[in-house]
Order: C-alpha cells, then sequence, then structure tokens
C-alpha cells in the first residue's frame, strides 16, 4: 500500500506519529446511532449517549434526524414520496393493530391488573427482589386467504405528502409556540406531532413539545414555563411522562426497541425528574409505555420453597428475566414481525415450479446451488457475503423466474437497486435468459417504493405484494418497522431471503433484525464463498475477522496518507479528491467520496464539505447556501440519505436531481433535509459504493471508530481507497478490539417459542 499515488508504501497499522486534536463534535442521527451501537451496559450506555448527543446537537441533520416534504418535479412519485407514503401505511398499520389487540391498560386508569404486576416486577429487579411473572396470552394472527389470479390491481398512486396538516391547524399550534417563545417554524411539524387540536394539547401539556424531534428538556421547559407560570415545577406528572417518551424514543435513534427499567430509571434520574419510580407508573397508567418481563437464557437461581408455595409458582420464581420497558409502536413491530418471521419458518413454500425445476437449478456450483436448495424447501433464508456474493440471489432469481416464479429485489437506496437491476441484466444477456427488464425476468425495486406500491409488482385483492419470491439486499439495514411491514405485505406460500452483509453498520432505525436473526439460527444460513477480489477486497476481509492487514496493491488500490493533524488532513483530502485521485487513478472528482466519522469537528464533513465545495464548486451560495452543481446529501425521512446535485432554486425550493429521480425540496425544509455531499459519515455511505474513497480519520475521531465502522467506510470502495490517517494506533486497535455496539431488542425472545429449537 501506499502512503500517497505517487509515492512509497505503508501499513495502515504502522505508528504515524499523528498529533490528533480533541473534543469532536458530533451532531446528528449518525452520531445517535454510533453512540447506541454498544457498552457495556448497553440500555444505559444506550439512553445516555443518544441524550448527550441529542442535548448537544445543531438542529436536525440531513442525514434522517428530520422528516422533509418533498414534492416529485416528475410525474412519477420520488424516493422522498414513497419514503412517506411507507411511513404513512406503516402508523395505518399500527393503528390497525391497536385497535385488534385489548391493551392491558386502559388510558387515565391507575394501576391494577397486568400493569401492576408488571409494576411490581420492576420494583422487585431494582430491589433485588424475585420478580412475579405475569402470563401473556396473544391473540392467533389471523390468516390471510390465498388471492385469486384474476384479483391483481395495479400500483396505486400515492399522494406526494401524505397526512399533511391542514393550514388552520398550523397556523393555531404556531400560536401557541409564539406565546411561549418557541420558534414559529416548528409549527408544522407540531401540528404533524400532534394532530387536529394540536394547539389545545399543547396548552393543556407543554412539554408535548417534545415530541418534535430535535427538541430538548430543557427547551421544553423554557416553553412550559412560559405557558403555565407558577404552576410549572420539576414534578409535574406531565414533564415526567413526557421525558420518558423523548429517553425512549433517543433510545430508538440508538437503535434500541425497549430499555432495562433501571436504565431507564437512572437516565429520568439525569433529566432532573425527582422521582423517577412515579414518573413510570404514571406512564404505564396512562398507557404511554408499556413494560415487559422477557426470560434469560441463564441458569435458574434456587430458592427455598415453604410449604404453601406450588411447584408452577417456585418454577416461575427460580427463572431469571429482564424487565423491559418501551413505546407501544417499536412493541407492536417487533411482535408483529416475529409472528410474520414464525409464519415463514413454520409454512411449507407454494410449489411454484416442479421439483425437478428446483434440483437443476439446485445442481449449481457452490454456495449458489446451496442458496437455491434452500430456498426450494423454506420460507425464509439467510444470505451473507460482501460485494462479490449478489451474484448468488441474482442466480436465484434468474431461475425462479425461469420456471414461472414472479421473482422480485428490493434494495435499501436507489442506487443499490439500479446496481443490482444492471447486475441482473447483465448476467442475464451473457446467459441468454430473460432480462431484468422484461416482463419474465426478475425485477429490482426499492424497500420503499415497494411498500408504497410505487415500484414492484402491485398488491392482490388481499393487500399482499403479487409476487412468489422477495429477495431484500442490505438487509442488515432493516428496522423493525421496516421489516414488520415486509413480512405482512408477503402472500401466503411466498419466499422470503434477506441478503446482506453482517459485518456493516446496523440500521439507523430501532433494532437489529438480520443480526438476531442470525444469532437465533431459527432458518437456513447460507454464506457465501465469494470473496471480494482485489486490494481492496482483501483488504476489508481482513478487517471483518479483526486484522488490519497490509497488502499489496501494485496499481495504487490502496493508499496511506498519514498527516499531522485535522488542518492537514482537511489539506490532503481536498488535494486528493480533486487533484491525486484523477491524475494517477483516473476516477473523476464527481465520482469519489469522502467518508469521515462525524459531521463536527476540524474534519468533520461540515469542515470537508466547505474545503471541497470552495475547490471543486465555488459559489455564494446564493440558494440556501447551495450553488447549481453542488454535490448533496439529501435525506428525504430519517435514517435516509440519497446522493444528488443541485439543480436550481426558484419559488417552489430547491431543485436536486437525485439517485431515483428529481426532487424539489420545499425552502423551509431545506435546512433540516440537504446538506453538501462531497464528504459524508459511514452511515449516510451504506448501501451505496462508489470508484474512489477517500476515508479521512483525524485524530479527534479515535473513540468513534470501531470495527463495523472501518468495515463499512473501506469497503464503499471499489476501484480506488484512499486513507487520510491521524488516528495513531487506534485504528488497528478499533479493528481487533471494539466490535459492534450491542441494542436492547425484544425479537429473539419473541421468536424463540414459535420457532422450532434447531433447523
Amino acid at each position: 500500500m501506499s502512503t500517497d499515488p505517487e509515492t512509497t508504501e505503508t501499513s495502515p497499522s504502522e505508528d504515524t506519529g499523528a498529533e490528533g486534536a480533541e473534543g469532536a463534535e458530533n451532531t446528528g442521527a449518525d452520531v445517535v446511532a454510533d453512540a447506541g451501537e454498544g457498552a457495556e451496559d448497553p440500555a444505559a450506555e444506550g439512553v445516555e449517549a443518544a441524550a448527550e448527543a441529542a442535548e448537544g446537537s445543531e438542529g436536525t441533520d440531513a442525514d434522517g434526524t428530520g422528516e422533509a416534504k418533498a414534492e416529485a418535479a416528475a410525474p412519477e412519485l420520488s424516493e422522498a414520496a414513497a419514503e412517506l407514503a411507507a411511513q404513512k401505511l406503516e402508523r395505518e398499520r399500527i393503528e390497525r393493530r391497536k385497535a385488534e389487540k385489548a391493551g392491558p391498560i386502559v388510558a387515565g386508569t391507575k394501576l391494577s391488573g397486568t400493569a401492576a404486576d408488571l409494576l411490581a416486577a420492576v420494583r422487585a429487579v431494582e430491589s433485588g427482589e424475585k420478580p412475579v411473572t405475569t402470563p401473556f396470552a396473544k391473540p392467533e394472527p389471523t390468516p390471510r386467504r390465498s388471492a385469486a389470479p384474476e384479483a391483481v390491481r395495479p400500483p396505486q398512486p400515492v399522494p406526494t405528502e401524505p397526512g399533511a396538516p391542514a393550514t388552520e391547524t398550523v397556523e393555531s399550534v404556531r400560536l401557541v409556540l409564539a406565546e411561549g417563545g418557541a420558534p414559529e417554524t416548528l409549527a408544522a411539524q407540531v401540528a404533524a406531532a400532534l394532530g387536529e387540536g394540536g394547539d389545545d394539547q399543547l396548552r393543556e401539556d407543554p412539554w408535548q413539545l417534545l415530541r418534535v424531534p430535535g427538541v430538548r428538556p430543557e427547551q421544553a421547559d423554557g416553553f412550559a414555563r412560559a405557558l403555565l407560570g407558577a404552576e410549572c415545577a420539576p414534578d409535574d406528572e406531565r414533564r415526567g411522562r413526557a421525558v420518558i417518551g423523548w429517553l425512549l424514543e433517543q433510545a430508538a435513534l440508538a437503535g434500541h426497541t425497549a430499555l432495562d427499567a433501571s436504565a431507564l430509571t437512572a437516565a429520568l434520574a439525569k433529566q432532573g425528574v425527582p422521582d423517577p419510580d412515579a414518573a413510570t407508573q404514571s406512564a404505564i397508567a396512562e398507557g404511554e409505555v408499556l413494560v415487559f418481563q422477557d426470560a434469560l437464557d441463564e441458569p435458574a437461581v434456587p430458592v427455598q420453597r415453604t410449604d404453601d408455595a406450588s411447584d408452577e409458582d417456585a418454577e416461575a420464581e427460580e427463572r431469571p428475566v429482564r424487565v423491559l420497558i418501551g413505546l407501544e409502536r417499536y412493541a407492536l413491530a417487533e411482535e408483529s414481525l416475529a409472528d410474520g418471521l414464525a409464519k415463514l419458518i413454520n409454512s411449507v413454500p407454494k410449489e411454484d415450479g416442479s421439483a425437478a425445476d428446483w434440483e437443476q437449478a439446485g445442481a449449481a456450483k457452490g454456495s449458489t446451488g446451496e442458496l437455491i436448495r434452500a430456498v426450494a424447501g423454506h420460507g425464509l433464508v439467510l444470505h451473507t457475503g460482501g460485494e462479490a456474493s449478489l451474484e448468488e440471489p441474482a442466480a436465484l432469481l434468474r431461475a425462479a423466474a425461469g420456471f414461472g416464479l414472479r421473482a422480485w429485489a428490493a434494495a435499501h437506496s436507489p442506487v443499490g437497486r439500479d446496481r443490482f437491476a444492471a447486475l441482473l441484466a447483465g448476467s442475464a444477456e451473457s446467459e441468454g435468459s430473460p432480462s431484468a427488464e422484461s416482463a419474465d425476468g426478475p425485477r429490482a425495486a426499492t424497500v420503499a417504493g415497494l411498500l408504497s406500491r410505487v415500484e414492484g409488482p402491485g398488491r392482490d385483492a388481499d393487500g399482499a405484494l403479487d409476487l412468489d419470491l422477495l429477495v431484500v439486499l442490505d438487509a442488515p439495514q432493516l428496522d423493525v418497522e421496516t421489516a414488520a411491514l415486509l413480512t405482512e405485505s408477503l402472500p401466503d406460500g411466498a419466499r422470503l431471503v434477506l441478503a446482506g452483509d453482517p459485518a456493516v453498520l446496523w440500521s439507523t432505525g430501532a433494532g437489529r433484525v438480520f443480526a438476531d436473526l442470525l444469532a437465533s439460527k431459527a432458518c437456513p444460513q447460507v454464506v457465501s464463498r465469494r470473496p471480494d477480489l482485489g486490494p481492496v477486497g482483501e483488504l476489508v476481509s481482513g478487517i471483518g475477522i479483526g486484522e488490519l492487514n497490509q497488502v499489496e496493491a501494485p496499481g495504487k488500490e490502496v493508499v496511506i496518507v498519514p498527516v499531522r493533524d485535522a488542518g492537514e488532513a482537511v489539506h490532503r483530502t481536498v488535494q486528493l479528491v480533486a487533484d491525486s485521485v484523477p491524475r494517477v487513478i483516473g476516477v473523476p472528482a464527481e465520482q469519489t467520496v469522502v467518508i469521515t466519522p462525524g459531521h463536527g469537528g476540524a474534519a468533520g464533513t461540515r469542515a470537508l464539505n466547505v474545503a471541497l465545495k470552495e475547490r471543486l464548486n465555488p459559489g455564494p451560495g446564493r440558494f440556501g447556501g447551495f450553488d447549481p452543481g453542488d454535490r448533496i446529501a439529501y435525506s428525504p425521512t430519517p435514517g435516509r440519505t440519497i446522493p444528488g446535485r443541485v439543480v436550481n432554486a426558484d419559488a417552489e425550493g430547491l431543485h436536486l436531481a437525485c439517485d431515483g429521480g428529481p426532487v424539489v425540496v420545499p425552502k423551509e425544509r431545506v435546512e433540516q433535509s440537504v446538506r453538501h455531499g462531497w464528504a459524508l459519515t459511514a452511515h449516510q455511505a451504506v448501501g451505496v459504493r462508489w470508484p474512489a474513497v477517500v476515508v479521512v480519520l483525524p485524530g479527534d475521531a479515535a473513540q468513534a471508530l470501531s470495527r463495523p465502522w472501518v468495515y463499512t467506510a473501506f469497503s464503499r470502495a471499489d476501484r480506488h481507497l484512499s486513507v487520510v490517517h491521524g488516528v495513531d494506533q487506534a485504528l488497528p486497535r478499533a479493528v481487533a478490539e471494539v466490535p459492534a455496539k450491542p441494542r436492547t431488542t425484544r425479537l429473539p425472545v419473541l421468536l424463540r417459542p414459535q420457532v422450532p429449537a434447531e433447523v
């Protein structure tokens, strides 16, 4: 590996003597996700880190901390519209499940029955006593009828801005915000969060302002003091309930679907809630949070039995449990996902194609044949591997389409969709099989487009996707809500394959669906034996197993650029992107992306984008800081980043040319949903690859590094990788010693009793 595209070689683990600056500033969803991906006490540290990140933020960032309401300029709906429509469908699904399921607690009542037992369990765990157990009876899932062939209907259009609040609602909320001294620009977001009558809700409970992304407890406290005057007090029950909801939402941004009761209590104390137990009891009584007891996989603790204790009671007391508290939306999504996955695992796939067809296709060599044989007999299959392994699900889809199955692939982003569609089309042409673009061949869509009916095969009379086989690519990026909606949308007898690289960063939303399924061993798992070739592939493969190896790079495919401080890191990065990589490697600047750990700091995305814009597209930034030709990162919804370019601006808003189609961002949403995109974080870059990547590791970023972060950042490069290295031995140490931070989820516990012990 070279130290410069035109100079000598050095190892990435070599001591470069960097003098890094301290105190990196990190804001936005990327840092929240980084903070929540693991600790010795994952639940506690996830809440604390998420809360600290939110309190220190400068506003809503473009990588997914705020919702964007964008309109597509083309007749077809944009990725933004697809994502917003999918969210609307998810909210409707949750409301349906809430109506179908009788909750154990009625809002506005005191604790009794199940709630009282669960609160007792919380206190028992905190005091060290043996918790009681409370059985939960769940309704049987309603079977879905098979669709008649003639009942197929085409995809239906959806509004560009689903669920937008009425103008009068926004105006009434704006008046209340002005009265309390809050920014009136929050009116639309508050109205969307609270719905009709939001102004009355704010007057009655000013802390409801915490339901708006980006608002912090101290800001809501100031708003409450302005409205309530002397009635505002730290021990107000309304404040305690609102802070609990805020903490659980921050934890969800950090990846947790629920929190340990003791961790939540500690976090409430840090937020100035005088009596965390009373606040928790109030939130449970009002039905704003749910509480769960999950059995732990630990040896039972012997207890001294009394004469009047039954065998069943003694066994229940001996079994160790953890008590978790979570928001209803994530609890329902996780339960729905577990039910859907169990149905796939336990069902026999529909007999599409003859046994001879499957047997012949399964005779393919290596892991491709293993994947086809596994899918032939199972409703759910997991497939793991790097970029080269995509050939295997492509071969599966072509084979399935060849004997009559309606086969589709769904990717995380438009870039991933188009990349896989090109792979399908290219392989099909070389083999003389149906093209990916033909009506008979397998086709690709985005997950959001598939769920919102903007892309994909449409729905049958029962609302299920009109397909037989679905392969979901980039599966580690699935959060619980999206995964639940996908499984609920599958028709009876369909096959689902979740494919992806388990070593990359997990989803920016709540949950770790792919990792939980891999750990559960509840369904067949096929590990690809196709390695990513070349020096970059060799380097990344080593990182995946915790080794940072020196690799031979005769064509300067991997280059290490040592730097002493953040200022030098910015200078060398601009030099690489604008000059060295295009001249020596032959990759133009517009096909090169810069990846760095955070948005803030002397060498974060903000500083790097300023320097890169000045060199590559200088201008006054007359359109809200942007000029035509600027590279941007557009975030239509939380956790989604779409690369693009600025076209122009007018009264309608900022016009973008994004992967997936043109987009118009209203001017009031530009600051929250668009940022310059020459430099990204690894979370923003996941799911996309570029011909050349420059990874910047300034000295103040050492604490943010982990093996998944390094693996994700380095593996975004197709042809060339430059590493601007200023973290000394922190890089090899992170690769060897800092794995993915754990997340608190309930999916393994919910799935365990519904599936066979071994597959």
